[in-house]
């Protein structure tokens, strides 16, 4: 669906969260009567319970961060001093807080268990930026990756994401007013342009800034790697087509915004994340399956001083695309 233009989320779909978690938990012990009920003929222990209960908890969750960004917004003067650093500050202290509370509910309805593995990241030690190449797969590994930078690493993340996540009326005003970039990715158009604004963000990181970006450009499908593939050898590329094909858990990188933020943040060290536990989780369906899920889900940092960084544009590809086949073989060793 086409993203609505700002004015629409503002005054249409932010305060509808709102009105819509009221209802909900004004009417929450019908539902769960209701599911409750269903719970005995349902496959799975107490799977519609779980699903209500996280479905409640996630809309609430959205209406109060939706609260608490207006009330932030009036503080600033109406919007007048919210790109300061005090109130910049404010909102990532909320961001931390309210991913706090995400994932200790998710922990406790869903039995999830968060393991970081390997070395421990450099964003535990302050002093430098780091670049943050992840990759992609699931719904959740975005939200489980910053809720560890903010709240276990004390970073503030600047974040490469799709447009339509701003479909979340909490996500898309929190990030908005923080230095993030929504991309649209289906728009090969679009493509010089957003490199560029991929090199602007990671311009002028300061010792506890963090860029974050998913070179995969979308959740790792297998229908989305046979494309990929496609793609490449539809370019020309043949030599990354081949590459792309030896890799089997992971989508071939797209290097030009790896390579912005490399040439924008030459100072940075480059942390890669890893992670399993998730990869099957890509659709509602999936979700729905997978309940109760009793996963414990794995993270993997390799971190990279600046100075182990390659300097040619080929050399960093190839560098890159390196990488991503070790990140492939770990998510093969560890699913």
């Amino acid at each position: 669906m086409r993203l609505p233009p700002r004015w629409v989320r503002r005054v249409v779909l932010a305060p509808a969260v709102v009105l819509l978690a009221a209802l909900l938990a004004g009417t929450l012990p019908v539902w769960l009567l209701v599911a409750a009920a269903a719970s005995p003929v349902m496959p799975g222990r107490l799977r519609p319970l779980r699903v209500l209960w996280m479905a409640t908890v996630y809309l609430v969750w959205d209406a109060a961060a939706v609260l608490a960004l207006f009330v932030l917004w009036l503080a600033s003067g109406f919007g007048w001093r919210k790109r300061s650093p005090a109130f910049q500050r404010a909102h990532y202290v909320l961001v931390g807080q309210f991913l706090t509370v995400l994932f200790w509910q998710a922990r406790w309805t869903l039995r999830l268990r968060i393991d970081v593995v390997g070395t421990d990241p450099d964003t535990a030690q302050p002093g430098r930026p780091e670049l943050v190449l992840s990759r992609h797969a699931g719904p959740g590994d975005s939200f489980i990756l910053i809720h560890a930078l903010v709240n276990w690493f004390a970073r503030e993340p600047r974040i490469v994401l799709k447009d339509t996540l701003q479909w979340d009326p909490a996500v898309d005003v929190m990030l908005n007013r923080l230095p993030n970039r929504f991309l649209t990715t289906g728009d090969p158009a679009a493509g010089d342009s957003m490199v560029e604004q991929i090199g602007h963000l990671a311009t002028g990181l300061d010792d506890d800034d963090v860029f974050v970006i998913f070179p995969e450009g979308g959740n790792f499908t297998p229908r989305r790697r046979v494309r990929a593939i496609a793609r490449l050898r539809s370019r020309g590329l043949e030599a990354m087509a081949v590459r792309a094909e030896g890799l089997r858990n992971v989508l071939a990188p797209r290097p030009g915004g790896v390579l912005a933020a490399l040439d924008a943040a030459p100072e940075a060290g480059v942390i890669f994340v890893a992670h399993t536990g998730l990869d099957r989780l890509t659709t509602v369906a999936d979700i729905w399956r997978e309940l109760p899920m009793d996963k414990r889900i794995v993270m993997r940092f390799w971190s990279v001083p600046p100075e182990e960084i390659p300097a040619g544009r080929q050399e960093r590809i190839d560098w890159l695309f390196r990488w991503w086949s070790r990140i492939d073989e770990w998510v093969e060793a560890h699913r």
